[in-house]
């Protein structure tokens, strides 16, 4: 029998914001994967758990595994599109095996919290990756949607577009624990965010 991965974006956090698509394939699941705290949140007992570590190649083996007999589902925070596990799953299964199920990205969230379009903005990760500077700079009316870590937090990437030319006074909004009940939505301008405490694992909006 031919088994398949759903690779199945679980929002960023909260059981509200999933897709019913999303939560039915976990719920049916045979084999189960996804990160500690999403197994925690989402997998019933009957399920095999396989998490998701740094080790991304001894977890893909692990999947190939379980694949000789069972479907796999594959939880990823957010959307898979964006910075997701999907781009290595691509590389090591073929497309065929693969059925992808779309998911509220944390930077949806936060551009709806602030009530702004998002179809325009420029957006990207520096998620345990070091920045391209050259795509940082400042230009008039730019729009830019940033997901952090705790290196590249809200302090340092205020220091970066202050660097790239942002204007001091350029509005910025830092989005933590979104969607969760200790959600914060910090309104704030480069240079203050300089000067304010650095927020880890947030998104940032920034409007030129």
């Amino acid at each position: 029998m031919e088994t398949k991965i759903t690779v199945a974006g679980i929002g960023p956090g909260s059981r509200d914001y999933i897709l019913p698509i999303a939560l039915k394939a976990i719920e049916n699941a045979k084999v189960l994967v996804g990160g500690r705290r999403a197994l925690a949140q989402f997998a019933a007992k009957e399920q095999a758990q396989i998490a998701i570590t740094a080790d991304v190649q001894g977890t893909l083996a692990q999947v190939e595994r379980a694949l000789e007999k069972d479907d796999v589902v594959i939880m990823v925070s957010g959307d898979p599109g964006f910075y997701s596990l999907l781009p290595a799953l691509r590389v090591a299964f073929p497309k065929k095996k693969m059925e992808v199920l779309p998911g509220v990205s944390s930077l949806q969230l936060a551009f709806a919290r602030v009530g702004a379009p998002w179809q325009n903005a420029d957006l990207m990760s520096l998620h345990g990756r070091l920045p391209d500077y050259a795509s940082l700079a400042y230009e008039p009316g730019r729009t830019m949607g940033m997901l952090t870590d705790d290196e590249h937090n809200s302090q340092r990437i205020a220091m970066l577009l202050l660097d790239a030319g942002w204007p001091e006074s350029t509005p910025v909004y830092i989005a933590s624990h979104l969607s969760y009940d200790d959600e914060k939505l910090v309104t704030t301008t480069l240079i203050r965010a300089t000067a304010q405490e650095p927020v880890r694992q947030c998104v940032m909006a920034v409007f030129g």
